[in-house]
C-alpha cells in the first residue's frame, strides 16, 4: 500500500495545489468582475525564500501578516507562492497558452478567467480558476458563480479537463 503523505519534503502536500488555486481565485475576486484573464506562476515558497531571503517578511501564510486585509498579502501560501504574470497574449485562451513556456523554477501555474457555464439557456457568468503542477498529473479547479459570489463554489479537476491539459502543455518542451 502506498502512502498519500509525501516522503520528500520538496513534494507538495496533497492539497497544496487546491489551496494555491483557492488563494489565487480569492485574489482575483478582490478585483471584481469583468476582469481580464490572469495567469500566475507557482513557485515553491522555500525555493523563493532561499533565492530571495529579503522577501521573508512579505511571503507566508496570512497569519504572518499583522491582520492584513489586503488580498495580495493573503495570496502567498505555505507550499507555493503565486506570482502574477503579464497579460496573456492572443485572442483565445488556447492561442495564449500555446505561447507560454516556463523556466525550471516554476513548479506550476494557475489561470483565472471568466466564463459562461451551465446547461443551455441556463448559462450564467462564472469565474474559473484552474491550476496544475509541473510534475503531477491532473490539477485543481474552482468555479464561483457571479450571481452568488458568497455562495457555494464548485471544485474538482473534472470541471475543466481540457483546460488542465492545456496548462500542462505549457510545461512541455
Amino acid at each position: 500500500m502506498t502512502s498519500a503523505i509525501p516522503t520528500d519534503p520538496r513534494e507538495p502536500a496533497p492539497d497544496a495545489l487546491t489551496r494555491a488555486v483557492d488563494e489565487v481565485e480569492e485574489f482575483a475576486a478582490a478585483g471584481g468582475w469583468a476582469a481580464p484573464r490572469q495567469m500566475f506562476a507557482l513557485v515553491r515558497t522555500a525555493d523563493l525564500l532561499a533565492a530571495q531571503p529579503g522577501l521573508a517578511g512579505q511571503i507566508g501564510p496570512a497569519s504572518s501578516h499583522d491582520g492584513a486585509s489586503d488580498p495580495a498579502a493573503r495570496i502567498a501560501g505555505p507550499e507555493y507562492t503565486p506570482i502574477a504574470q503579464e497579460s496573456l497574449p492572443g485572442e483565445s485562451v488556447a492561442d495564449a497558452l500555446a505561447t507560454i513556456t516556463w523556466p525550471d523554477e516554476v513548479a506550476g501555474c494557475v489561470l483565472v478567467l471568466e466564463i459562461l457555464a451551465g446547461p443551455g439557456e441556463a448559462q450564467a457568468e462564472a469565474r474559473l480558476a484552474a491550476g496544475v503542477l509541473r510534475d503531477l498529473p491532473g490539477g485543481a479547479c474552482l468555479l464561483r458563480w457571479r450571481h452568488a459570489p458568497d455562495g457555494p463554489v464548485l471544485r474538482g479537476a473534472d470541471l475543466a479537463p481540457g483546460l488542465l491539459a492545456a496548462l500542462h502543455g505549457t510545461f512541455e518542451p
